[in-house]
């Protein structure tokens, strides 16, 4: 099986108050296409550092990410943004939804942004999939946070994304929300065969994942298949 993710020997530091901090060090993992691979650990384990650094929103100082063939150490940032738009999608914590746009406009942004002509037919079917077909002319404000959340799993999986980052997607949600959440992720997941790397402090969440890599103090402390961790 193919990779559409690999990592190796990864680091990132950040000044703090004139001195160096190390959030990764040393960091190598692949994850092979059409799997799922949950990345977990303490606040402050380097976790959302390494999801970015690997959806290429941030450059590490050393080591290597490689996103669907393409390494991005060697793209400039409009092709990385380039390679976002058409392979990659995003699931935030905070839900991220455009508060001056519709339930269905948030969903047709990204196809729009591609010239897709059925953007909003697409959009549409998307809501539906997430039951919020009676809600596509709603605002972000009019919503429940279940209900935002659920705007953004169809507004990740618009554009058919070949590789789909989520970083803590229940962790504003209650719990009975947060399994809907998390059930149709994995079902629209299925459905249209996108690889899931999912950033989280929900155990449950993270042993539905094919592979659990857990993060300590900027390194990778174990590596196991579900359900063994």
């Amino acid at each position: 099986m193919s990779k559409i993710l690999n990592v190796q020997q990864l680091r990132k530091t950040y000044q703090s108050g004139g001195s160096e901090l190390t959030v990764l060090e040393d960091i190598s993992f692949s994850v092979p296409s059409g799997t799922s691979y949950a990345i977990v650990g303490p606040s402050g384990s380097g976790k959302t550092t390494l999801l970015g650094l690997c959806a290429g929103l941030d450059t590490p100082d050393s080591g290597s990410v490689t996103v669907c063939g393409q390494h991005m150490e060697d793209l400039s940032e409009d092709q990385r943004a380039a390679l976002r738009s058409n392979k990659v999608g995003f699931i935030f914590q905070n839900f991220q939804l455009l508060p001056t746009l519709t339930a269905l406009e948030n969903v047709s942004v990204p196809l729009e942004l591609q010239g897709d002509r059925k953007a909003s037919e697409i959009a549409r079917s998307l809501l539906e999939k997430v039951g919020l077909g009676d809600r596509t002319h709603h605002y972000p404000s009019q919503l429940s946070g279940g209900e935002q959340q659920r705007v953004g799993l169809a507004r990740a999986f618009a554009n058919r994304p070949e590789i789909l980052f989520a970083d803590e997607p229940t962790g504003n949600l209650d719990e009975q929300t947060g399994d809907r959440v998390v059930q149709l992720l994995f079902d629209l997941n299925q459905e249209a065969g996108t690889t899931l790397i999912i950033v989280t402090h929900d155990m449950n969440l993270a042993r539905r994942c094919n592979q659990l890599m857990r993060l300590q103090g900027g390194r990778i402390l174990e590596s196991v298949n579900s359900g063994t961790a």
